[in-house]
């Protein structure tokens, strides 16, 4: 299959590709000479640039990218945790229990070969900032990550897109690029994998469950 969308329906189309039953996760992009982007799990074209790998990652402190095996209704014991730092920050429970999930797998001890630690992956100097003393708390993790989100969120008028790629890649990333996605592959594998979760969790029946009870 391929498809041609303009560049706001990406993201919409990557996350249809991931979930259209039995459909590859492997997606592959070019630009054409009128600056139309062209989307394809079958490439034909010529020097595609990769952009989702249906196998599933193996580094240190990331989950497993197999979304056809994935369940979603699972419910998490910092799920309670999550909603009450969210809602206080006025930041979405799905996103931030995908950035956790792509993150850390809720795994409050993880530490990254890079140096970044718990739930939400934090680094040193992003936990300073957010008075974070106990990164491996789950409580104070979570505070300072979505107190971090919030403010990428802000710094970036609410693009959630540039937000996950600052919050993976960092601002000086994010604005070097002018202000668009880093083209690291790490980094845009991350943002369509958070984007990826959010949408399986905002479809879940128990998230509604769970934000109705506020």
């Amino acid at each position: 299959m391929r498809w041609k969308l303009g560049v706001s329906g990406s993201v919409v189309l990557l996350l249809a590709v991931v979930f259209v039953p039995g459909a590859r996760a492997d997606v592959w992009l070019k630009r054409d000479g009128s600056g139309t982007l062209q989307f394809t799990n079958a490439p034909t074209f010529a020097n595609p640039t990769f952009l989702f790998r249906e196998i599933p990652r193996t580094d240190f402190g990331r989950p497993r990218t197999d979304f056809g095996r994935w369940r979603v209704g699972r419910p998490t014991a910092y799920d309670g945790l999550i909603q009450q730092v969210a809602a206080r920050h006025a930041v979405d429970f799905a996103l931030v229990k995908a950035v956790i999930r792509a993150e850390s797998g809720f795994d409050p001890a993880a530490v990254s070969p890079k140096g970044a630690r718990g739930l939400m992956q934090l680094m040193p100097t992003t936990a300073a900032r957010h008075n974070v003393r106990n990164v491996f708390s789950p409580s104070q993790n979570i505070e300072g990550g979505v107190e971090h989100l919030r403010m990428l969120l802000d710094l970036y008028a609410g693009n959630v897109v540039l937000a996950l790629a600052a919050y993976n890649a960092g601002i000086q990333a994010v604005d070097a690029a002018g202000r668009r996605v880093p083209p690291y592959r790490e980094t845009r594998e991350y943002v369509t994998r958070v984007l990826a979760y959010r949408a399986a969790y905002l479809r879940d029946p128990q998230t509604h469950s769970l934000l109705s009870r506020r």
